[in-house]
């Protein structure tokens, strides 16, 4: 399967709530690295830290399951981007819809690198901080 084709699998699961095949699909070398020049920019290196300190939150922050709405899916090589919208709410009730454009880089048919472009404002809201 090509690359698109793994990224729109995954995504369409995501879509249902089902984060599995996501985290599944990571190397073990992955990269996550949240753009920008703020406090929730930051990187997260090796899939350890990708589930322990990222994912690990959001499972605690937002009520489960995950969704998002795919808005685009864009494929070129190696890279594949996903616009999204998240369909979220935290523990404490609050609505967490976020806007995401992620560029996913993929290497043997797993996700290494992700770069995330979100609304900052709307996380620091719901996360704290």
């Amino acid at each position: 399967m090509n690359n698109r084709g793994i990224i729109t699998e995954i995504f369409s699961e995501l879509s249902k709530g089902n984060d599995e095949p996501f985290l599944e699909s990571m190397s073990e070398d992955m990269q996550w690295n949240w753009m920008g020049s703020g406090a929730w920019s930051k990187s997260f290196v090796g899939k350890p830290q990708v589930l322990n300190d990222l994912w690990a939150n959001v499972r605690a922050t937002l009520k489960q399951p995950y969704q998002v709405i795919v808005h685009r899916i864009i494929a070129d090589g190696d890279y594949v981007v996903v616009e999204m919208t998240g369909q979220n709410e935290t523990t404490s009730g609050i609505p967490y819809k976020n806007n995401y454009c992620w560029v996913c880089k993929l290497k043997d048919g797993k996700i290494c690198e992700i770069n995330e472009y979100m609304d900052t404002e709307l996380v620091s809201k719901a996360f704290g901080g």
